[in-house]
């Protein structure tokens, strides 16, 4: 890990590591703010002591974020184009990457301090495309070019469709929960049974399925939100010091050889296509050089591939190759990712095509979308910790606030297996998705099943945050990435 800062100028040293905190914080706040979504119904049930809950919950959070994976934490960073932070300098690197955080943690921490279920993916995805914008203003480049905007389309899709689903199907298993078992205590709220039983805590296997539930929604939610830390961490690496990080620098001559050989492979797909892809992909160019000025272009798939085996000829360990060499070896592996998935979806491909395509591409990649261990550490700590504090807040909106009664055990089982299925579905396909949207939209099918109504004023506001926090997030960071720019000229 210390290894990073060799060679560095103190003053981008020390940015590094206020960076990396910055980020570290996000993922802290994050933490008792998102997390406590996942504690909120187990602790206004009754469940599980408050104590014990948000202890348990850290530990399936931890977990969640060492055995998660990085695709999540990819998509967070492809949607700024890497050549954007590679290419620009030191100073504006620095700024972005400040910018977006800083924004991010304000939002949070207000959104929190009021007690408003709003979204940190919301947060974190407005701050990057604010700044991602914002640098195409200022740099003169294409908006189109400025984010990844086909990624952002589908987080986009992703982050609207979830708390649609997460709102249908909690009322749906409700009903269900309803005509299987009518007059079960299930149905009772905690208050209800307290006055029929005198009992505080819910009947033993209503109180299991809201602990299971619980800690399954810990641990996706670990692996999902998580993950937007490692990628922010790898946004900053990326972007201050890529002569270290824009490869796996770790890669042993097995796994370069992997990336090499699924190269020569798709370069033989592509001839072996040839008579269907002629339209997209210029054949004529192949043993031509690339334009002195690269862009990835999907037409220029066949000499960006023999410029990368060129790059990778004979190479056995990254190390071994300049930083200007690495650099240009991820573009030629990005931009070839890039334009292998634009052509999978083409309707001149058959189905056993689209499969051979998307794992050569993963082979094409695993150099590239890796995270070092200790940034995986590090966030697992972060949002462990964080879940562990200022979570009564966030609790008492889900529990009491957003219908007009408060909530069942059934409505919590409902709207927690909701939450851990939505979100563990969206990890298979590396798509983050807000926790708080998947969680409250869940609670309030549940409240519309069970007849209970919702509160006007909670849900007003909710709705309000969700709408405005992709804005205002953009608009943070964007004005404060201008600012930053004015100083720094």
């Amino acid at each position: 890990m210390f290894d990073l800062f060799s060679g560095l100028d103190v003053w981008v040293g020390i940015s590094l590591v206020l960076a990396l905190a910055f980020v570290l914080t996000f993922e802290f706040i994050n933490g008792f703010h998102d997390t406590a979504n996942a504690v909120a119904t187990v602790i206004y049930t009754k469940a599980m002591p408050p104590h014990l809950a948000v202890m348990f919950s850290g530990i399936f959070n931890f977990l969640g974020v060492l055995f998660g994976g990085v695709g999540v934490a990819y998509a967070i960073v492809h949607l700024l184009p890497v050549d954007l932070l590679i290419n620009v300098n030191t100073g504006h690197g620095l700024a972005m990457v400040f910018s977006l955080l800083a924004a991010a943690i304000t939002w949070n921490l207000g959104t929190w301090y009021f007690g408003i279920p709003a979204s940190s993916s919301h947060t974190l995805i407005g701050s990057i495309l604010g700044v991602g914008l914002t640098n195409s203003l200022i740099t003169g480049i294409p908006l189109s070019e400025g984010v990844n905007w086909q990624k952002v389309i589908d987080i986009g899709l992703s982050l609207i469709a979830s708390p649609i689903a997460g709102f249908v199907l909690a009322g749906a298993i409700l009903i269900g929960l309803k005509r299987w078992r009518p007059r079960s205590k299930m149905h009772k709220t905690p208050e209800q049974r307290r006055e029929i039983d005198s009992k505080k805590h819910p009947p033993f296997w209503n109180r299991l399925m809201l602990v299971i539930s619980a800690m399954g929604m810990s641990f996706v939610h670990g692996s999902n939100d998580g993950q937007k830390g490692i990628g922010l961490i790898m946004l900053v690496l990326i972007g201050i010091v890529p002569g270290k990080f824009v490869l796996d620098l770790t890669s042993t001559t097995y796994q370069i050889e992997r990336t090499r050989d699924a190269a020569i492979h798709l370069g033989q797909f592509y001839e072996r296509q040839s008579s269907v892809l002629k339209e997209y992909l210029d054949y004529t160019t192949g043993n031509r050089d690339l334009p002195e000025e690269f862009s990835c272009e999907t037409r220029l798939t066949i000499p960006t591939l023999n410029a990368l085996l060129s790059n990778l000829n004979g190479v056995t360990d990254y190390r071994a190759m300049t930083v200007d060499q690495r650099t240009q070896v991820r573009r030629y592996l990005l931009c070839l990712d890039d334009s292998a998935k634009k052509i999978s979806k083409l309707p001149v491909l058959e189905g056993r095509d689209v499969e051979d395509l998307n794992r050569l591409r993963k082979d094409l990649t695993s150099t590239t979308e890796y995270a070092p261990y200790w940034v995986i550490i590090a966030v697992a700590l972060a949002l462990g910790i964080g879940t562990m504090v200022g979570w009564k807040r966030v609790v008492l909106t889900v529990g009491e606030k957003i219908g007009r009664q408060g909530m069942t055990y059934a409505q919590g089982v409902s709207a927690q297996f909701t939450a851990v299925i939505a979100i563990g579905a969206a990890n298979i396909y590396s798509l983050p998705v807000s926790t708080t949207h998947v969680l409250s939209s869940g609670v309030a099918g549940t409240m519309i099943a069970n007849r209970s109504g919702l509160q006007g004023g909670t849900v007003r506001n909710i709705l309000l945050a969700w709408v405005l926090t992709l804005p205002a997030s953009m608009l943070l960071s964007a004005a404060l990435f201008w600012l930053s720019n004015q100083f720094i000229g």
